[in-house]
């Protein structure tokens, strides 16, 4: 196939009418917009809630007061420009600013701001500081989207982070799967650097991340295929989002799709409360209720999804919630206390962990580790 050609102007939306687009313009001028031709076709122009639609095309909503631009707080994880160090065995490089296109409901939009700069083109400072950090034994290539870089640029990277012995996991955080498949399956170089660094013993996993059942199409297929026989592992992890995925049959198909093509599902999410993102907002009781109904919908391989929060104090898993509590639990946590159990009430308009009175006896707001690191809070 040829590459899809890549929209960055809102008027270029043809499908979209004149007013529409005027409406949308003043949300792109706060909020970067870019998609591309392959993934407009996915659309079901003739539905306005097309789900689709709703993550890439821009919604009133965008311009509301609500939440930060950082609700995960991760000024405060970086050790050097470029490289966070939250977790004890994990690192993060970000290594873009772009994305194949940019999802409404992004918890990353502060670095699509022209006062943000997070991501390092040279990775030279994060490489050095996790080389000297035995403990870290995976590194997560995100931003943006780790795939969105050119081949010969990503081999730079994966051929340094394979010089470290105790680097045995490398993730790459990508939707260039299901935006832009052929970006993959078509590029044999690409390939070939995955299954050159991908072995038995040091693997590469793709962390996907794919929304909706639609997004898994004869090509998003074609590319698992591929990923797959150079020897990567791909996982799936997906917010619950509003307009979007918020209906068990949704998610339990969602789950059987991905099991079906040899993707593992990881995680489902609690959307952040991010600037921006307040249509896609849902309860937290009703997202547990949603995923334990696409977790029955489906085999023992698609229930190993988690759903979780990725909070300032760490990744906390939603066990359970019944009878207005919620029972939680650090899946990880910043402060190394994994499997610390919360019992807390829970309100029924609660959507973070914040919003469940007493959470604050549970954490402790953190401090920077890196001085200069600018927290786009504060901005």
């Amino acid at each position: 196939m040829a590459s899809p050609k890549y929209i960055t102007n809102i008027d270029r939306v043809t499908q979209l009418s004149q007013a529409e687009r005027e409406q949308l313009r003043p949300i792109t001028d706060k909020f970067v917009f870019r998609v591309n031709d392959y993934y407009l076709n996915l659309i079901d122009w003739d539905d306005p809630k097309d789900p689709i639609r709703k993550l890439v095309i821009p919604n009133t909503g965008e311009l509301r007061e609500y939440g930060r631009w950082d609700a995960s707080d991760e000024d405060t994880n970086y050790v050097v420009p470029g490289c966070q160090h939250k977790y004890r065995t994990t690192a993060l490089l970000i290594v873009s600013e772009v994305c194949g296109a940019y999802c409404r409901y992004c918890f990353r939009k502060r670095l699509f701001r022209n006062d943000v700069k997070e991501a390092m083109a040279d990775v030279t400072p994060g490489i050095e500081y996790i080389s000297r950090h035995p403990e870290i034994n995976n590194v997560l290539l995100t931003g943006g989207d780790s795939l969105i870089l050119a081949t010969s640029k990503l081999r730079i990277i994966l051929e340094r982070l394979r010089a470290i012995d105790h680097v045995k996991i490398i993730r790459l955080g990508s939707k260039i799967p299901v935006f832009n498949p052929m970006r993959i399956y078509e590029d044999p170089d690409l390939l070939q650097l995955i299954s050159e660094f991908s072995s038995a013993e040091k693997r590469i996993y793709v962390m996907a991340h794919i929304n909706h059942p639609r997004e898994i199409t004869a090509e998003a297929r074609k590319c698992f295929e591929a990923l797959h026989k150079a020897g990567a592992i791909v996982v799936n992890q997906t917010p619950i989002l509003k307009g979007i995925n918020d209906d068990e049959k949704v998610l339990g198909e969602l789950l059987d799709k991905l099991s079906w093509a040899g993707v593992t599902p990881y995680y489902f999410f609690i959307n952040r409360p991010v600037a921006g993102n307040s249509d896609f907002v849902i309860p937290l009781q009703r997202a547990y209720q949603l995923v334990e109904g696409a977790k029955a919908r489906t085999s023992g391989l698609g229930k190993r999804v988690r759903l979780s929060m990725s909070h300032t104090s760490g990744k906390i898993e939603i066990l359970a919630i019944e009878h207005g509590m919620a029972y939680l639990k650090y899946h990880q946590s910043r402060e190394d206390e994994y499997g610390k159990f919360m019992v807390l009430e829970c309100p029924e308009d609660a959507a973070w962990f914040d919003d469940l009175p007493g959470n604050e006896s549970y954490w402790k707001r953190p401090e920077k580790k890196l001085a200069e690191a600018v927290s786009v809070n504060e901005l």
